[in-house]
């Protein structure tokens, strides 16, 4: 505590987190390598037996295996649910001034590494954005920073995680902007940049400097190729959809199911069927990635029931067909069934098989010569710029992950086009689809982000005198001579709000006595434009506001009054919450 109150004498809020977004990136650098080698300590120990000539049954039980054991740790020593990793930090910035709670510095490690050691078909990278994004909440929270410092650490983590797993500064930082929306001022570029910069640093010295998927480019691009990398980038952004829209699906599917166990059971059916056919499916994929860009197209055959016919052209094509269209049910199983993971790498291996299938299928019925490694490189940035609605990260992360700088420009291009193509379906990405139909979405446009960081709850006023509709002019007046208010609830004996009184409308016959006993609460009340709900989102209330013309409206909870929300409180605490959220 005595360091603590140190630094709130001496060090100021912006100088201090530019030395913890260092820690932060050292922090999650160290997370991202014990996150990597558990994974591969995992797969090493369940994969070593299987025979790649043919089929084998263990792809049937280990995936199931991991499956089990993540659901009992999540269950019985976590309890709480960790799934959906950047869903939940973007839940925390939006709705929980970026706090996160201690235990996801190390549950999501544990809990991804045995589901995808095991064979689960999601990536690792969701959980370190969740292990990175609540190394920086906690650190914030421990040194008692505001709320607008912890989203940048917050922030600074995430963009911390990302860069140490894939090796890739530049994309940890774009994705913190594209994918968690924060805004890019002079408070947070440093930090961000520094975070991201020594997460990778942890990783090159550690790792080496070898790219995650080593990419040689044999072909050179040539421009009368981008027509087809036009035609590419529609057919990722397709892709994109089908897979954001599959996994909408199974999800809504997995909730409907009672137990948690019957999910894992249907869960792990799913995912055993799968990776028994089509191998490639188990863990992360990166190796089936790496064979496609080597262009060794027939390793994809490996530890498959169809192995003898991986030299056959049109066996390759429908298999990566159908690996296509069932790796977002393996992923969803994989999830749904209890299992920890993320979309990260599941978009990343569509993307590639996608670019991949697309240049394969349309050499061999037109006798193209297109290049199918490069094509598979260029879908990895399309599929994920769609499924992410993020397409800079997508390009960068793509050029850092592989070394193609050279293929910079058809990036460029499968991004865009695959971004734009999503767009015309499907407003939000996959992460923030779930917070947008819950109005908790914090987005880049300044006064939606605003309005969803205000809550209800710090708006209601309470201090309006109530009424009942029973009342007489003259206890009207009564009540009315000791309120500083010019509105009053009318409610019943159950608190329900009937209506209100308005003085402006009562003030032609309050100052007759004649009709004191005669006239009564329930004549001269009237009904109030709207009501809002205590659960309504600010961006909602606002909407009412305009929609009635109102400057005050009444707050219900489920039919009961609250009491009232104004348009001026709503006004003041914006220009509060925009002011303190938007120093530099």
């Amino acid at each position: 505590m005595s360091l603590v109150m140190w630094r709130e004498r001496h060090i100021k809020e912006k100088t201090f987190v530019i030395f913890l977004a260092l820690i932060v990136g050292v922090l999650c650098g160290c997370a991202a390598l014990l996150l990597k080698t558990l994974i591969h300590f995992f797969s090493g120990l369940v994969t070593s037996h299987i025979e790649i000539t043919q089929g084998n049954y263990l792809y049937i039980i280990y995936p199931v295996v991991g499956i089990i054991l993540t659901s009992l740790y999540v269950r019985y020593i976590v309890r709480d649910n960790i799934s959906h990793g950047v869903t939940r930090v973007l839940h925390s910035i939006s709705q929980n001034k970026s706090r996160l709670k201690r235990h996801n510095i190390y549950s999501s490690i544990i809990a991804s590494s045995a589901t995808i050691g095991f064979g689960g078909s999601v990536g690792a990278e969701g959980p370190i954005v969740y292990t990175g994004a609540a190394i920086g909440s906690n650190l914030g929270q421990a040194f008692r920073l505001s709320p607008r410092i912890l989203m940048i650490l917050v922030g600074c983590g995430a963009a911390a995680g990302i860069a140490g797993i894939f090796k890739a500064p530049i994309a940890g930082m774009l994705f913190t902007i594209e994918v968690l929306m924060l805004d890019l001022t002079t408070v947070s570029i440093m930090p961000l940049l520094i975070a991201s910069i020594t997460s990778a640093t942890m990783a090159y010295v550690f790792t080496g400097y070898d790219f995650e998927f080593f990419f040689v480019q044999s072909e050179s691009f040539v421009t009368n190729r981008i027509p087809f990398v036009i035609l590419l980038g529609i057919f990722c952004g397709l892709s994109s959809l089908y897979f954001t829209r599959v996994m909408n699906m199974m999800e809504n599917v997995f909730k409907r199911i009672g137990t948690p166990w019957k999910k894992t059971l249907f869960g792990g059916a799913i995912l055993a069927g799968l990776i028994y056919l089509f191998p490639p499916l188990f863990g992360e994929g990166y190796s089936s990635i790496i064979n496609l860009l080597g262009g060794d197209p027939s390793s994809i055959a490996n530890g498959s029931i169809f192995y003898g016919d991986k030299d056959d052209v049109w066996f390759i094509t429908i298999f990566i067909g159908l690996i296509i269209l069932t790796k977002v049910f393996a992923t969803s199983a994989t999830n749904g069934g209890g299992g920890v993971g993320g979309t990260f790498a599941p978009s990343l291996y569509v993307g590639c098989m996608s670019g991949f299938f697309f240049a394969f299928l349309l050499n061999h019925l037109f006798g193209l010569d297109l290049s199918i490694k490069n094509f598979a490189l260029m879908g990895m940035a399309g599929v994920m710029s769609g499924v992410m609605h993020a397409p800079l990260m997508a390009i960068f992360l793509t050029a850092e992950l592989t070394g193609g700088y050279d293929l910079f420009l058809p990036l460029l291009i499968v991004s865009t086009i695959s971004y734009g193509t999503i767009k015309l379906f499907e407003p939000y990405s996959i992460y923030t689809m779930r917070l947008a139909q819950r109005g908790e979405l914090l987005t880049h446009h300044k006064d939606k982000a605003v309005l969803t960081l205000l809550k209800m709850d710090s708006v209601i006023e309470k201090d309006f005198a109530t009424v009942n509709p029973d009342m007489s002019l003259k206890e009207m007046v009564d009540v009315i001579s000791k309120s500083n208010r010019n509105l009053f609830p009318v409610i019943n004996e159950k608190n329900e709000l009937l209506g209100i009184v308005l003085l402006d409308e009562i003030r032609n016959i309050m100052f007759r006595p004649d009709l004191y006993r005669k006239m009564y609460v329930r004549k001269f009340m009237s009904m109030p434009p709207a009501r809002v709900e205590v659960g309504d989102s600010m961006e909602n209330v606002m909407k009412t506001f305009d929609r009635t013309g109102a400057w005050n409206l009444p707050v219900v909870e489920k039919g009961k009054y609250v009491g009232f929300v104004s348009k001026s409180k709503i006004f003041n605490s914006y220009r509060r919450v925009l002011r303190h959220y938007s120093e530099d």
